[in-house]
């Protein structure tokens, strides 16, 4: 791990050399706190249908945090630290994105959904804009007939596809349903229109996105513009230092990269944790 942490440093500052023009790192207005408010004054997350739960699958899928132990520990420490900076910058909504397929988003992305869910305080959404695959969908083992895309273009309603978990945290799923256009409905100004009605309604603290991988399609270049930064996920020994090189560029030429994850790692530092690496 450390030489991995000496090798992305040693590419970004030959990247920085020859660099000019606008900061790497853009700092945005802080977002007002939500938090505070009781169960009670959120009629609308009390509506939505509760998250049917599947232990044996969640296992099988390589989800930890969905009881609190020694498995989760790695998974909370990435929360706690997202958190931080997210509080620090004035952050809300936080991308997951990777350079190529495979490398383990929506695994991570649905970890850090049970490991907030502890944080009774905090309301957080976690949204599946991987239009092309049903990422988070498989690992829940939640099959809705219509998707984040229906909601998009405002052919449903998000609570018909939401899945709530505790009184805290709701997921939003892709259907089984192949999407013809995913880089148009991403890119849409009513994309963007929907997603801002559903932080009125819902008002989240955090939403996190499951993002398309950044190498594989132009899904996330118009609509990485529209969240406040992005971690970037790479997998242990199959992601190359280039890929990683230029996955970070492209985030970094669009958002805040907030950091990177190494996930998949079979030989984990004491002082890391089991899957996170972040530099």
């Amino acid at each position: 791990m450390e030489r991995l942490q000496a090798a992305i440093e040693k590419a970004r500052a030959q990247r920085d050399k020859t660099e000019t023009g606008t900061p790497r790192f853009r700092k945005k207005p802080a977002v007002p706190p939500k938090t505070g408010q009781s169960d009670t004054d959120r009629p609308a997350w009390e509506a939505l249908e509760a998250l049917q739960i599947d232990g044996k699958r969640l296992l099988h899928n390589r989800v930890t945090t969905y009881e609190h132990g020694d498995e989760s520990a790695p998974f909370d420490l990435l929360r706690t630290r997202m958190l931080q900076q997210a509080h620090d910058n004035g952050w809300r909504r936080i991308g997951l994105v990777s350079p190529n397929a495979g490398c383990g988003k929506s695994t991570v992305a649905v970890n850090l959904a049970f490991s907030l869910a502890r944080h009774r305080d905090i309301y957080s959404l976690v949204l599946d804009f991987d239009l092309r695959r049903k990422g988070m969908t498989n690992v829940l083992g939640q099959f809705p007939s219509l998707g984040t895309a229906d909601v998009l273009r405002r052919q449903a309603d998000f609570s018909d596809v939401a899945r709530r978990f505790g009184p805290n945290v709701a997921f939003g799923l892709n259907s089984e349903r192949r999407v013809q256009d995913p880089s148009e409905i991403l890119q849409s100004s009513m994309a963007a229109e929907v997603l801002e009605e559903i932080e009125t309604k819902y008002q989240p603290d955090i939403v996190l996105f499951d993002l398309p991988p950044i190498m594989d399609s132009d899904d996330n270049f118009g609509f990485l513009k529209k969240v406040d930064c992005a971690l970037v996920v790479v997998a242990a020994e199959k992601t190359s230092m280039s890929q990683i090189d230029v996955a970070e560029r492209h985030v970094a030429e669009l958002t805040n990269v907030m950091g990177l994850v190494l996930n998949k790692c079979r030989y984990p530092s004491k002082t890391q944790g089991q899957v996170y690496g972040k530099y």
